[in-house]
């Protein structure tokens, strides 16, 4: 229910700040007795797509504290060792990466994962299950961490976000002009007419469509920054460690993913792995032996 509230409570801001910053523009209506407007279509196309991505990336560590459950620790009053020993290590790898001290947290998680999310390299937030802090000795939790922190200090959620506005960009527009497209050359629709409801149908179908197939472009830049990530984990806290954490994760494959999926992204893991095939183009992560083997290549200790 909780995540429903935040799915309504994100739409409806994007409609209303989109609303009011096309209003700003003055960007009227994209469709005109002639057809289609096509500089109004993608500004209007740009402001949607651009806006839905951003209020995500601003609101991304509120919805990851609500949705994953994540307890977040006192740095001037830790509980116990385990606190102490997080809340160091972040600090002394947030200052090595030369950010800001992230916001720490543990989630409740039988399976071990962690992630990172935050607007901004120096306003982030780095936590991890109790799973994995049940599971993993310290150098791997370490090279998990590190894997966290080359995230934040890479500027990945930033990236993503932008990446992600660019494709709902296009997404948008090309749905509407091959919308208006079959339905003047298909329906029949006059130039003067206003747009019927065969165009309004076509337009979400192709919305959906042309989303699925546009996310194979997210999902590619998803998992190259997890080779990034990697590499940053195995500089900060060794190649080894890292090899090692990832084949800790790797025999976790079978577990059911518990992580919620507007948080795959973010991540260490997401869950089972897949060899080649068609569904391996809309995966967040590489597989882990696909991370391992460019981590073997990598020139580091």
């Amino acid at each position: 229910m909780m995540r429903i509230g935040l799915f309504l409570l994100t739409n409806l801001a994007v409609l209303v700040v989109a609303g009011l910053i096309l209003s700003v523009l003055g960007v009227g209506s994209y469709h005109g007795a002639g057809g289609l407007r096509l500089g109004n279509l993608l500004v209007m196309c740009f402001v949607f797509g651009m806006v839905g991505s951003l209020m995500s990336l601003f609101m991304s560590k509120w919805m990851a504290k609500k949705t994953t459950g994540t307890e977040l620790l006192d740095p001037n009053a830790p509980r116990n060792q385990a606190e102490v020993w997080l809340l160091q290590t972040v600090s002394d790898l947030a200052q090595r990466s030369n950010i800001r001290m992230p916001e720490v947290g543990i989630f409740p998680s039988y399976q071990s994962n962690a992630f990172a999310t935050g607007w901004n390299k120096n306003d982030a937030l780095v936590a991890v299950s109790s799973g994995l802090l049940e599971r993993m000795n310290k150098d791997e939790l370490r090279a998990v961490l590190a894997h966290e922190i080359g995230h934040v200090a890479n500027g990945d959620m930033v990236t993503l976000a932008l990446v992600q506005g660019v494709v709902n960009t296009f997404v948008m527009f090309f749905a509407r002009v091959v919308g208006d497209f079959i339905d003047r050359n298909v329906f029949g629709r006059q130039d003067d007419e206003a747009p019927g409801m065969g165009y309004f149908i076509i337009t979400m179908v192709l919305d959906i469509v042309f989303g699925i197939l546009a996310s194979a472009i997210v999902m590619w830049f998803s998992r190259y920054r997890e080779y990034r990530a990697d590499e940053a984990g195995a500089r900060l806290a060794g190649k080894q460690a890292m090899i090692s954490a990832l084949l800790r994760l790797q025999t976790e494959s079978e577990m059911p993913d518990q992580m919620p999926k507007e948080m795959k992204a973010f991540a260490i893991a997401e869950g089972k792995e897949q060899g080649f095939s068609l569904a391996a183009l809309f995966q967040t992560h590489p597989t882990i032996e696909q991370r391992v083997a460019a981590l073997q290549q990598l020139n580091c200790p």
